[in-house]
């Protein structure tokens, strides 16, 4: 066993900043000289990416269900060994999803903060952060911070309508300098922030004011041991397309191709002209839809991409690739431009989400989890391969195409809930 500081981040929903305030502690504590390491609850890839960057380190999912129980176990323990901090930022609400936040806390002993956006609030403040304390038995419960708030005379408001029993880790103020930009699909991508690094350094000066400043007491992390990946992958070379327009990666699924001895390479379709010499083409999430014209006319790499499907090379593409290796993709405002067009068909851009959630599909290769999460509509003739199933409620979710060694979804697969099936897909 290992013991280190450790706390969970959560709210009563989304919105409520958890990201911004999650950022600035580890920033924070990382100016103080700490290795913070950061972890996010449930499936995501913006947010992530600010952690990474206020932390300095990559940021893996918690999760019980897609992660898995044993995962976990492991990723924690692995920290604690090294870390002066562990900082877990939860998704959406605290009691949120199945399983929740608050499933994870308490499955692991981990005190959790409430963050509360307290903006146009006054005595409600009480309620909301005795409700989150007291709603499940049992919840190693921190105390509470509030957001958003106008001053010194809202913030003794607040403070006043707290139980006795429940610690006020103090206040962050309502402030357009720490405030992280957003669009569609949720955070603006760290790389997109020209002045992130200013921001995070805003909020960490501001979190050095509050009950924050102190770690929080230590965890203790039962022993786990994790065996090696069998070289399933050796000596096969992938090439990953990762730029502004490509970078919903998880750390874990590149470390899972590593582990299996695959020689990772990284190409932009934005800029590169000729693909890496590669055996097999990973084609992760993104947002082509913001760069159509640069894709569209990038035709020396579309040419390149054929050539690669035509030698019957492994292509496996989610979401933001799906919509790549269509006919056309049309954003918000109805632009529609030429895509690769290995499969037949064409997506738009929708108004609102058109897929969200846990889910889990059988494919020839294998069993895998993973999520969905996006805003746009496909069209296709093309018969699916398999279906996913949702994990909420057992329903069938999104379509899995197969045409040729090409491969793809909307879903976001996580590698090491089946890695043998993951060395299946990019296997020549």
């Amino acid at each position: 066993m290992t013991t280190c500081p450790a706390l969970l981040l959560s709210a009563p929903a989304s919105g409520q900043g958890k990201t911004t305030v999650t950022a600035g502690l580890a920033r924070y504590h990382r100016c103080q000289g700490r290795n913070v390491q950061v972890f996010k609850t449930g499936p995501d890839f913006l947010d992530p990416m600010i952690l990474e960057r206020a932390s300095g380190q990559p940021v893996y999912q918690l999760d019980l269900w897609m992660v898995g129980e044993r995962d976990c176990k492991a990723l924690l323990y692995q920290a604690a060994q090294t870390a002066d901090l562990i900082l877990i930022e939860g998704v959406m609400g605290l009691f949120d999803g199945q399983p929740s936040s608050a499933d994870l806390a308490t499955y692991f002993g981990v005190p959790v903060l409430a963050l509360i956006n307290a903006h146009a609030m006054a005595q409600t403040f009480g309620a909301v952060a005795h409700g989150l304390a007291h709603y499940r038995p049992g919840l190693p419960f921190a105390g509470v911070l509030a957001n958003r708030v106008a001053g010194p005379g809202h913030a003794a408001l607040l403070a006043e309508s707290l139980s006795p029993e429940i610690r006020n880790y103090g206040w962050l103020p309502r402030d357009g300098e720490i405030t992280l930009p957003d669009r569609h699909l949720g955070l603006v991508q760290a790389a997109e922030i020209a002045d992130l690094e200013k921001r995070l350094d805003a909020v960490a000066a501001r979190i050095g004011q509050t009950g924050l400043a102190e770690l929080p007491p230590p965890v203790t992390f039962p022993t786990i041991t994790v065996e090696p990946l069998p070289p399933l992958l050796k000596g096969v070379r992938i090439g990953i397309a990762r730029d502004l327009a490509f970078a919903f990666l998880y750390p874990a699924n590149l470390e899972t191709l590593r582990a299996m001895g695959a020689e990772l390479t990284f190409f932009s379709p934005l800029t590169d002209a000729e693909l890496p010499e590669v055996d097999a083409i990973y084609l992760p999430g993104g947002y082509p839809e913001l760069y159509l014209e640069t894709l569209a006319g990038n035709t020396s790499l579309r040419t390149a991409l054929h050539r690669h499907y035509e030698a019957g090379k492994p292509i496996y593409a989610e979401c933001g690739g799906l919509l790549y290796t269509l006919e056309s993709l049309a954003d918000k405002e109805g632009h529609r431009a030429p895509m690769l067009g290995l499969l037949p068909g064409h997506a738009a851009l929708q108004g609102k989400l058109a897929g969200l959630g846990m889910q889990s599909v059988q494919l020839p290769e294998g069993e895998l989890r993973g999520h969905t999460f996006h805003h746009s509509k496909l069209e296709t003739p093309l018969v699916p391969l398999a279906y996913g199933r949702r994990q909420r409620d057992g329903q069938v979710g999104e379509a899995v195409y197969r045409v040729g060694r090409l491969t793809a979804s909307y879903l976001h697969l996580y590698f090491p809930s089946h890695p043998e099936a993951v060395a299946r897909l990019f296997r020549p």
